[in-house]
């Protein structure tokens, strides 16, 4: 990048911007893209060694890395994945974009649910990861004891960045910005920072899915009714049969049969309310995904225009409009 539009941006993050009349460069594209290569090759290389399981660099690494927590919907991610898995088993002559889900962060310890998805995010990641009838074009990898050190390997490594918390239930955390600074496509809920980061990067360059605060609270008052919408979504109801009925817990059918009947009995974090949204969404991801230079065209993008949220910028605009600092 250095090379490309020099050192300017090492003090001045905004600088950034001027990779944007790079974006389309088809040169300057692959060597962004053999840098990201690069770092999942090294992600690839560090679960083989921690956990066993080997990955492959060239699939899309699709990596939520955060507090584990109901509003942040880990739950959500890994149910759909679990319906990928359903819809890669019984239609494998499709043309399936390989990919890679990825887990990490901790849980409180008094958190019983949020110690109950991680058990759920390993319990599907040890069926599928097992299963040759997906030909390893899915793989679930839960990432232990994340840390510092994990997120300086994560957040490089990242092709798609979730952030798919329930609208108005996130305050505004930092991570989404790495991601995207660090060439990742973010997937997420208008919630908290990815307000501002659909701002400055264009809504063309982010996908964003599913209710906006303002719908969640109007659900909520209303009645929300998740069966309905459970039953009515064929990909849902199914994955939500197979969890509950212990396709992945065979040793202990009914172990997560609370985290299930959650959604069925209110869906608080409405992740009944925005599945079929968060799945449609998905797809759309895979389909850019196979057109390699509109992907990393959005990726540079996303690079560029991250500069705003620098903490020199921020610091700048509380001295001159709330400190009035000359």
């Amino acid at each position: 990048m250095r090379e490309t539009i020099g050192d300017k941006f090492l003090d001045e993050t905004e600088a950034l911007q001027d990779l944007n009349k790079f974006a389309e460069d088809a040169e300057f594209q692959k060597r962004f893209a053999a840098v990201k290569r690069d770092n999942k090759a090294r992600l690839a290389q560090l679960i083989q060694s921690r956990m066993g399981l080997k990955i492959d660099p060239s699939a899309m690494f699709d990596i939520q890395a955060k507090r584990i927590h109901e509003y942040k919907r880990q739950l959500l991610n890994i149910i759909e994945a679990v319906a990928l898995y359903d819809q890669m088993r019984s239609r494998p002559e499709l043309d399936w974009v390989p990919r890679v889900k990825i887990f990490a962060g901790k849980a409180a310890p008094s958190y019983h649910n949020a110690k109950l998805i991680i058990k759920l995010i390993n319990d599907v990641a040890r069926v599928v990861n097992s299963d040759p009838a997906v030909r390893g074009l899915l793989k679930v990898v839960f990432v232990p004891n994340y840390n510092v050190s994990l997120a300086e390997m994560l957040v490089p490594a990242a092709d798609l960045s979730e952030q798919i918390s329930t609208a108005g239930m996130e305050a505004s955390g930092t991570g989404n910005m790495k991601f995207a600074l660090n060439g990742a496509l973010t997937i997420g809920t208008l919630d908290g920072a990815n307000v501002e980061m659909r701002d400055c990067v264009g809504p063309e360059n982010i996908k964003i899915f599913g209710m906006t605060a303002e719908e969640v609270a109007k659900a909520r008052a209303d009645g929300h009714n998740p069966r309905a919408l459970i039953e009515g979504s064929r990909e849902l109801s199914q994955a939500l049969h197979a969890i509950s009925s212990g396709v992945f817990s065979p040793d202990d059918p009914g172990r997560f049969s609370s985290l299930v009947d959650g959604l069925y009995q209110h869906d608080w974090f409405m992740v009944a309310g925005d599945f079929d949204a968060y799945a449609a969404a998905q797809r759309d991801m895979d389909e850019l995904w196979t057109d390699e230079s509109a992907w990393f065209s959005t990726a540079i993008k996303n690079t560029a225009r991250m500069g705003w949220f620098s903490s020199d910028r921020t610091i700048r605009q509380y001295a001159k409009e709330i400190w009035r600092a000359g």
